[in-house]
């Protein structure tokens, strides 16, 4: 009798069809859009979500799954970095020799294992049967491998083994411990002028989700229409915000379906409130947001010049972000105009205005909380790439204002290379101008800076951290 013939017999284990898990797989189709098609999560989810709640049967999104999906995509992108780090110990090859959609699914994994409540059999089955739907058994086999050695150490374990000690590379530390690139916790360093405590503080808060924050745009919507929404607040610092404290969704506020409302960070607002304020010498009737897309500077800038007699005149390179901020103007109860026009070729004639916003594109390192991707995708390099545009636009805004009028230079970026880099100078170039020191405008918001400019940071006072610098044509 043969070896073969003495073993007995086993049967075949019965093939068992993937369980699909609606909320994991659209996590990882959200992930990969990010990846592929280097989309922004927050406009890539909410189709995926409202398509979700529109299904019907079993795959139908309740608040909970729609709240678990958010949770996976957001966290996941924030903590990249770090979960790179945790993966690559895992793993006996270089994170870049592993397939994306893989290293999607693992990430996704390691965030529900290290960064969730979620019981840790339940994390890695979860993940493993979401790796058998989407990438096939083989590769299942590799991402429940690499799971459960990441299981074997909580988070403060794990930062303990791929962290290095801050006494010896304190740039590197924090950027493993808290998910930036090297590069970015270096420039936001430098911004906020040293010190450990208000750097760690500062990364914490990019890593946290943001309240939803809404403006009621002057004569058309009032705060108190909007704080009878659900769990919704008072704004921190500006007297047109309105916070809504366990996310809300904001199509559902009727004020902000009508248009009469919008969603804005709150540090947005108080950029536009603060050039809106500044002291003139002359008239006030012309003013320009001369980067005004998507809207919504421009749409609280349009309340409030409404309220005064004043003109406002948005202009906005891009056609289809010229479109949204129309969308976002309709119905004020002023005179206005939305252009499609080249803010570094302006159609209108130097000396025309009274007030003038330009909120140059810059990298955005400002708004990580709301980006997270945004992180991983900026380079170094982008700052030379988007320093002769910036100064361009400003030169553009000081020709454009009357003597005695006053420009508002605004980034959604703290980094010094666009701020007050940019600012200096151009400012070479125009000797009869001066800085307005911009703080007493905001009189109710601490921390501002050493002045005369301002810079607003999401660990002191919970917005994007905006920075704007105001200056006057005196000749």
């Amino acid at each position: 009798m043969s070896e073969q013939s003495r073993r007995p017999h086993r049967p075949a284990k019965p093939y068992r069809r993937p369980q699909k898990d609606p909320v994991r797989i659209l996590a990882f189709e959200a992930l990969r859009a990010v990846d592929e098609r280097d989309a922004y999560a927050n406009l890539v989810l909410p189709p995926l979500l409202r398509k979700a709640r529109e299904k019907e049967g079993p795959e139908k999104f309740d608040a909970r799954d729609a709240a678990l999906a958010t949770e996976l995509v957001y966290g996941t992108l924030r903590r990249q970095g770090t979960y790179d780090a945790v993966i690559a110990a895992c793993v006996d090859r270089p994170l870049r020799e592993v397939d994306p959609p893989v290293l999607d699914v693992l990430s996704l994994g390691a965030h529900q294992l290290l960064g969730t409540r979620i019981p840790t059999h339940a994390a890695v089955s979860a993940s493993v049967e979401l790796a058998r739907v989407v990438l096939g058994d083989g590769r299942a086999k590799f991402v429940n491998a690499v799971l459960r050695k990441v299981a074997q150490n909580d988070l403060d374990g794990w930062l303990e083994k791929v962290a290095p000690p801050y006494d010896e590379d304190p740039e590197d530390h924090l950027a493993v411990v808290h998910s930036h690139p090297r590069w970015v916790v270096s420039a936001l360093w430098d911004s906020l002028g040293g010190g450990r405590a208000g750097i760690e503080d500062l990364l914490e808060a990019d890593n946290e989700r943001p309240e939803v924050t809404l403006v009621a745009r002057p004569g058309r919507a009032t705060t108190d229409e909007l704080l009878l929404e659900e769990a919704a607040v008072p704004g921190r610092w500006s007297p047109y915000a309105v916070r809504l404290t366990e996310g809300g969704e904001p199509g559902a506020v009727e004020a902000v379906r009508e248009g009469r409302a919008g969603v804005q960070d709150e540090g947005s607002q108080l950029v536009a409130l603060a050039l809106a304020n500044a002291p003139l010498d002359g008239p006030d009737r012309a003013w320009l947001d001369g980067c005004a897309g998507p809207g919504g500077k421009a749409a609280l800038l349009g309340a409030l010049a409404a309220e005064r007699g004043a003109v406002l005149l948005a202009s906005e390179k891009q056609p289809h972000r010229a479109g949204l901020v129309a969308k976002a103007l309709d119905g004020n109860r002023g005179p206005y105009q939305v252009i499609a026009a080249d803010g570094t070729r302006p159609p209108w004639r130097p000396g025309t205005f009274d007030r003038v916003l330009m909120d140059v594109p810059c990298t955005g390192l400002g708004a990580l909380r709301r980006r997270p991707e945004a992180r991983w995708r900026r380079r170094p390099e982008d700052l030379e790439n988007f320093a002769p545009l910036q100064r361009a636009l400003l030169r553009t805004a000081l020709d454009s204002v009357r003597v005695g009028g006053v420009v508002g230079y605004a980034t959604c970026s703290p980094h010094l290379a666009e701020t007050r880099a940019v600012v200096a100078d151009v400012l070479k170039q125009y000797p009869d101008t001066e800085l307005v020191d911009a703080r007493p405008l905001l009189p109710h918001v601490p921390a501002l800076g050493d002045g005369p400019d301002i810079q607003l940071w999401p660990h002191m006072h919970g917005t994007d951290a905006m920075y704007l610098s105001l200056i006057r044509r005196t000749a």
